[in-house]
């Protein structure tokens, strides 16, 4: 990856809380529990797994810059889902959790040294060596894919309710 690239991938990264609040603002909050399937997620739970997700992927960075060759934590998201009852925790308090995650882990990585970008990891669900390179593609898009996932519930609900 070269510089232009990572740079990019950073700004798209810085980007993702304020996409996503963008995107919550222009939902009613009748949608928030609405689960398209049983097995998908409602954009309650999103929220809830943003935070969750944020705040490993805070401490994989860490771990990535500190503690190269280091194994990191894997998690099976949707058993999280279910056994931490996302419907049950505040989605407000998830949102400020991944907002201040990003938000420091943003300031970090704006400030590494070029070679730090070639540390790796061990990860249990990846084959390859986990880089930081990685973990930049992996993170910069997370929040985007779920806004889409977001729009996406919503346009079901809407359809539903025209019906």
């Amino acid at each position: 990856m070269d510089a232009l690239e990572r740079n990019e991938l950073i700004e798209l990264y810085g980007r993702g809380y304020d996409d996503l609040v963008a995107c919550l603002e222009e939902l009613p909050k009748e949608i928030w529990k609405f689960k398209p399937e049983p097995k998908e997620w409602s954009v309650h739970e999103i929220l809830i797994h943003l935070a969750d997700s944020e705040t490993n992927s805070a401490l994989r960075a860490r771990l990535l810059i500190s503690e190269p060759g280091k194994t990191s934590m894997g998690y099976d998201q949707d058993l999280w889902v279910e056994t931490t009852n996302y419907h049950d925790q505040s989605w407000k308090d998830a949102l400020e959790g991944l907002k201040w995650a990003r938000k420091t882990t943003l300031t970090l990585i704006n400030n590494l040294d070029e070679g730090v970008w070639q540390h790796a990891v061990i990860h249990p669900e990846v084959s390859e060596p986990y880089t930081f390179e990685m973990w930049l593609k992996i993170y910069s898009g997370h929040v985007a894919g779920h806004i889409e996932q977001i729009k996406n519930n919503y346009r079901i609900w809407k359809e539903k309710e025209e019906a």
